[in-house]
């Protein structure tokens, strides 16, 4: 097998963890504006795409009573 090509699987458990951390080390992790502007990003998705669906329920619930109203 070729030394370079380890699976999790053939490797020791001592040699997975220092490959993870070797990983970890090469990361470009976001800075703390990237991370609250991708948070605040995310937060408002959410809430548009809440709204939106509220909406479209409402519409289609709307649409639905004229279709077929409710008898009682």
């Amino acid at each position: 097998m070729n030394e370079q090509k380890k699976t999790a699987q053939a490797m020791g458990g001592g040699d997975f963890v220092r490959g993870v951390i070797a990983e970890l080390r090469r990361v470009t992790w976001p800075t703390r504006e990237e991370w609250v502007s991708a948070t605040i990003m995310t937060i408002g998705l959410v809430l548009v795409i809440g709204v939106f669906t509220y909406v479209l329920d409402q519409f289609f619930g709307w649409l639905l009573t004229l279709i077929h109203p409710a008898t009682g």
